[in-house]
């Protein structure tokens, strides 16, 4: 298990419906397809088969012939050219992790082979992610250690003593070494090189599989350039504001949806000597935060305590790990090695761009203090983490351009799917897309925990719904709930 904080922790007439598509026309974006070169790729972990390249695009769409930063791109390319009916372009979530081996492990992972088939799969480093021009905010490894979350605060004095670490976050980003890529990386440029990748691939259209904060970036590509959107799938949806302020303080209300799953699997071994109850299982949570705040163990304290129970309910997979963690930290016993993540720096540093500059964050100290006393009291597991301040918070006043507005006009090509209990992107967040989207979308929900449906999960409901849809165009005729089914 990870020991840091979690992770989580998309041209026609229509298009003048996005604000960002109407300050810069899609016409610019949609420049002459360049030839791509594709190459081996150098990731020792990655297919054989997968293919890499590098392509410019501009640094500020407002200025297509000035400065120009690379996009690294890959394809795992269809074995079956006669079957082959256009590309699938893929993207993991984030933001701020890497995409490039995604196609690798979709398929390693199970995606269908009628799916693998039908599409040369495409993934991507977003801008300023990985081999694309990447961007720092010069974190250093304490900084690096602190997370995506802020401290939990108890009190509105622990709000303002974690502002000064926030602020300085702040400043290091808008000093840093690429501090003039930072305001143009943004979900809406993403979007737009996005669009360069299908000009220069010499696609008319494009299909989109995107999962986590990948369906934000999904529904923004295909909210400013609909009519070159062909079939959209996104899995586990962030709401119609991308990741912003509401996403963040909904990771408490996610956690709290998630964890009786967890507390039904530990009271069901009680060999883990954790309680033979939920209620129990609960109580246990709680006592152990409130040791570890007290007194770290081995490293552990109540912030990662919590972060790394977050970050393991994102799979059922992880729950017997999390249970033997929670157990040796109960017992101050030796716990296993957790190297740290790699590239952290480019992650966080990434990650403050796009979330910062996409959207407004409330810039008062007092706004935060008053919205964790709220989800404290509400959400008490996460909620004074969640609820907190962080750089965004000081991120400078000026934006490019204003939000991508996600609505209902377009063509009726999305797919949406959704597990009920997901802790990263919780099914509240995504009713609130859905409702945006309208006729646009069609909702696919699936009665079972985690974060990821599709090919990942175990539900053949949802799983089969999302690959009639790219493989023959159909979607369920109106939503539709997947009943549970047993873990295979």
């Amino acid at each position: 298990m990870r020991r840091t904080l979690p992770l989580a922790l998309a041209a026609t007439a229509v298009a003048a419906s996005a604000m960002a598509a109407t300050a810069i026309p899609a016409s610019v974006v949609a420049a002459t397809p360049d030839t791509v070169r594709w190459g081996p790729c150098s990731e020792k972990a990655a297919s054989s088969r997968l293919e890499c390249a590098t392509l410019n695009v501009p640094l500020d769409y407002r200025d297509p012939d000035g400065r120009q930063i690379e996009i690294a791109i890959s394809r795992l390319a269809s074995e079956k050219p006669s079957q082959r009916r256009g590309v699938l372009l893929t993207n993991p979530g984030g933001p701020g992790i890497t995409g490039l081996g995604y196609p690798a492990a979709l398929a390693a992972s199970g995606l269908p082979r009628k799916v693998l088939d039908s599409y040369d799969v495409i993934g991507f480093d977003p801008r300023g992610v990985g081999r694309s021009t990447p961007v720092t905010c010069d974190l250093t490894p304490e900084q690096q250690k602190r997370g995506n979350l802020p401290p939990y605060a108890h009190t509105a004095a622990d709000v303002a003593r974690e502002a000064g670490n926030a602020r300085t976050v702040a400043e290091q980003c808008a000093s840093s070494r690429t501090a003039w890529t930072h305001p143009h990386t943004t979900t809406a440029n993403t979007a737009r090189d996005m669009d360069r990748i299908r000009a220069a691939l010499g696609e008319p259209k494009l299909s989109y599989l995107g999962a986590s904060y990948g369906t934000y970036l999904g529904a923004v590509y295909t909210t400013m350039f609909p009519g070159h959107s062909d079939r959209i799938v996104l899995d586990s949806s962030l709401g119609p504001g991308g990741y912003d302020v509401t996403a963040m303080r909904l990771f408490a209300r996610g956690l709290e949806d998630r964890f009786p799953g967890f507390a039904a699997f530990v009271a069901a071994h009680p060999e883990y000597g954790l309680g033979t109850t939920p209620k129990q299982v609960t109580a246990e949570f709680f006592d152990l935060a409130k040791r570890l705040e007290a007194k770290p163990v081995q490293g552990y304290d109540g912030n990662l305590f919590r972060g790394i129970t977050f970050d393991a309910l994102y799979s059922d997979a992880n729950m017997p790990q999390l249970a033997k963690t929670w157990q040796t930290l109960d017992t101050d016993r030796p716990t296993p090695p957790n190297p740290p993540l790699p590239n952290m720096e480019n992650f966080m540093s990434a990650r403050f761009s796009v979330i910062c500059g996409d959207s407004r964050w409330p810039e008062t100290v007092r706004e935060y203090q008053r919205n964790v006393a709220i989800d404290r009291l509400r959400h008490p597991m996460l909620g004074g983490s969640s609820a907190g301040i962080g750089p965004c918070a000081f991120w400078p006043d000026k934006r490019v351009e204003p939000p991508v507005r996600i609505g209902d006009r377009g063509p009726s090509n999305v797919l949406m799917v959704q597990n009920e209990r997901d802790p990263g992107t919780p099914l509240a967040g995504a009713q609130k897309l859905r409702r945006a989207f309208g006729k646009r979308a069609t909702m696919v929900t699936a009665d079972q925990g985690g974060h990821g449906v599709y090919p990942f999960g175990a539900n053949t409901c949802a799983n089969d719904a999302v690959t009639a849809f790219l493989t023959t165009g159909q979607r369920p005729a109106r939503d539709l709930a997947c009943a549970a089914e047993p873990s295979r």
